[in-house]
């Protein structure tokens, strides 16, 4: 329950940040502005020191998990939540490749006040880069699993509870001023309300891939294992409006799995496997969320959506993490931001949308994630049923 008040009071935080940061913009002057500026270069320096230590505390901890698991079916769901992830964010970027020419996104900057100078910098410089972080911690965490070391294995452990706790008690209570102070520059230029019906359209465009994707999951769940997915798949409602309300796949946990032995569609044990660990690795509805706003943030920003070829490299690795992610209220965007940061090139104000439009979004790409789970374990219960029986 505390996660899910959490989660509750920094969507509230967030949104009011947004607001909050709208007005000033629409009524400050150039004096006001320039107060802000500095506030909102820091903290996104201070956001940005972090992150790689983010990425290391979570992934290679998670990696570590995994040896004591490492069955074939283990490595089978985590073959299909990747695969799953992948193909969703392909899916949502072929959409974004053929879409957004047509949503009429002005990117030029016409008719915008310019901001003024900062006044002064306080400048953090990362430790380590973010891909470097990223790498590091993939070797790590597969090097503690090769050589079964216990203490570096704890310490890992430890690593990872630091960081929750950094990003709990720090990253995330300033998030909502780094938003506020963000859109509070965004509204001075005039670029926020020219560009919201835009944002709307692409809410709406998102929530037809989700339930296009899950379509596309359910077919082919129904196809391996030889059962009819609807029969699964209309059990789902109340964890779907659980996720939607709680925006945590560990607070839906306990409702998904009661729909799904409610359907008696699978098999106990898998239920109780697939389930809990799909709530962990397959995060199909965020990637497909992520993939096209950062597409839609490109084009309004810097003038034109990522090449095809950065866009393939960052849905593989976006794909990577996001199977090793953990369901921590905004450790899944914050370590994301790092692929954003390091493979795309945003500076402050695009990952400063991203951070709020994934936010915003979060609940609905939950929802697609839970609802999404139920169809891999469809598919697992098909593969290692199917060769009990034969």
């Amino acid at each position: 329950m505390e996660k899910e008040k959490k989660g509750d009071t920094l969507i509230i935080k967030l949104v009011l940040g947004v607001i909050v940061g709208i007005i000033i913009g629409l009524v400050s002057n150039e004096q006001v502005i320039s107060v802000i500026l500095p506030i909102k270069f820091f903290l996104g320096e201070l956001i940005f020191f972090v992150v790689p230590f983010i990425i290391i505390g979570f992934i290679a901890p998670a990696i570590t998990q995994l040896k004591a698991n490492a069955s074939k079916m283990l490595l089978t769901m985590l073959g299909l939540s990747y695969l799953s992830s992948v193909g969703a964010a392909f899916f949502s970027a072929t959409a974004g490749y053929i879409l957004i020419p047509k949503l009429n996104i002005i990117s030029d900057v016409e008719g915008l006040k310019t901001l003024p100078d900062i006044l002064f910098k306080v400048q953090i410089p990362p430790a380590i880069s973010v891909m470097g972080a990223l790498v590091l911690a993939l070797l790590m965490g597969l090097a503690v699993v090769w050589t079964n070391s216990k203490r570096t294995e704890e310490l890992l452990n430890e690593f990872n509870n630091i960081m929750l706790m950094i990003v709990n008690k720090i990253i995330i209570p300033i998030l909502p001023i780094f938003i506020a102070t963000t859109f509070a520059t965004l509204a001075y230029e005039g670029s926020i309300t020219k560009q919201l019906p835009v944002f709307l359209k692409v809410i709406i465009i998102v929530l037809i891939g989700h339930y296009i994707w899950i379509a596309i999951l359910y077919t082919i769940a129904g196809i391996i294992s030889g059962k009819n997915p609807w029969s699964l798949l209309k059990h789902y409602g109340p964890a779907y409006m659980t996720a939607v309300g709680t925006m945590s796949s560990a607070a839906t946990l306990p409702v998904s799995l009661k729909c799904v032995k409610k359907s008696g569609v699978l098999d106990e044990e898998i239920t109780n496997f697939a389930i809990p660990l799909g709530a962990t690795t397959h995060l199909c509805g965020s990637v497909l969320t992520e993939t096209f706003f950062v597409m839609v943030v490109s084009k309004i920003l810097y003038g034109g959506v990522p090449p095809v070829g950065t866009m393939i490299l960052f849905i593989v690795l976006l794909g990577i993490f996001a199977v090793g992610a953990p369901g921590v209220p905004g450790g899944t965007v914050l370590a994301s931001l790092g692929l954003i940061i390091s493979v795309l090139g945003f500076d402050e104000t695009g990952t400063a949308l991203m951070i709020t439009i994934f936010a915003l979004q979060d609940s609905f790409g939950t929802a697609c994630n839970i609802t999404g789970d139920g169809a891999l374990a469809l598919i697992l219960n098909g593969i290692f049923k199917k060769k009990q029986t034969n």
